[in-house]
């Protein structure tokens, strides 16, 4: 038999970073989506802000801002979740980091 003298790495722990995302700054994600409704109709949703932020009061700000309808939903595994009526991604990402409520790279925008 043939000896290598390779050395193999002992255990990798894919998660050993995890430990640090408990610490302030750590990434969570605001995720923006569109779903398509009927026809050329659209919905935009805005999901994974923290829980201290009032939600009536950012919708009422982005409805009276880019002139769009919506409401918030609460749903059983997401939490809040906000909702508006038409393709609002870019205007909605570039409100929330303007507003400072999250930082540009905090934000995954979804869709097609």
């Amino acid at each position: 038999m043939v000896e290598l003298d390779v050395q193999i790495p002992t255990a990798f722990d894919p998660f050993a970073d995890a430990e640090n995302l408990d610490a302030t700054g750590a990434k969570e994600y605001v995720h923006i989506r569109i779903q398509q409704r009927n026809g050329k109709k659209c919905l935009t949703t805005v999901q994974g802000l923290k829980g201290n932020f009032s939600y009536d009061k950012i919708l009422k700000d982005v409805k009276k801002q880019f002139c769009c309808n919506g409401n918030v939903v609460q749903d059983k595994v997401m939490g809040k979740i906000i909702q508006l009526q038409g393709d609002q991604r870019k205007n909605v990402s570039h409100f929330l980091v303007q507003a400072g409520i999250v930082k540009k790279e905090q934000i995954k925008i979804h869709g097609f």
